[in-house]
């Protein structure tokens, strides 16, 4: 690995997601790889959140969005439509559980997605150790991983998923249909659905 001096350092430049709005003031343009950690209680609106943010990314590049919980079923259906997500959306592909190899094997391929949403870290617990997270991000280092995760006392759930959390650029909480969002970024909150969220957390969120 060749050293930087302070010169080569400061003329690097790097590929960022150009984005705008509100999506702006709260995630900055953040680099278009690494590892983003989205997490949160049951039912609280991770995955509607997560369908949100793949609807957005998708405006920039492929995205791969690896429902390893829920499948591609009813009620993942019915989160797709909440989230909005056009019928006409050719930049996002969606999967059911695909191993930790599959994944590998298809980010190997000549065409190969550059933002994948693994969700949720839960169906991986056996497979994905935090060793191997950090891994995958050194194979793919231009790769964008979206990663899921529940929430057990305050904290991401699996050792991978707490591994994740240290490595991630961008964190977000998801509490009550509300995105808060931190981490190397300008940060701030989100609100996946307005009305509800106001009802939860009270007007001002």
């Amino acid at each position: 690995m060749r050293a930087l001096t302070v010169q080569n350092l400061y003329s690097k430049k790097y590929e960022t997601y150009p984005f705008d709005g509100i999506f702006e003031e709260i995630f900055g343009q953040p680099s278009t790889y690494g590892i983003w950690l989205i997490y949160g209680k049951d039912k609280n609106g991770k995955t509607w959140g997560t369908l949100l943010l793949a609807d957005y990314l998708s405006m920039f590049s492929k995205v791969w969005y690896i429902s390893a919980e829920e499948g591609v079923d009813m009620e993942f259906q019915a989160a797709a439509k909440r989230a909005k997500i056009d019928a006409s959306n050719k930049n996002i592909q969606f999967t059911e559980y695909v191993s930790i190899d599959g994944i590998k094997k298809r980010l190997m391929a000549r065409r190969a997605p550059k933002i994948v949403i693994i969700d949720n870290l839960s169906m991986y617990k056996g497979e994905l150790t935090s060793e191997g997270l950090k891994q995958l991000k050194l194979e793919h280092p231009k790769t964008h991983f979206v990663l899921v995760a529940h929430e057990d006392r305050n904290e991401p759930y699996t050792a991978a998923a707490v591994m994740a959390k240290k490595l991630a650029k961008i964190i977000v909480r998801i509490q009550g249909l509300l995105m808060i969002v931190g981490g190397r970024c300008p940060g701030g909150n989100m609100m996946i659905d307005e009305q509800k969220a106001q009802l939860y957390h009270g007007k001002i969120v």
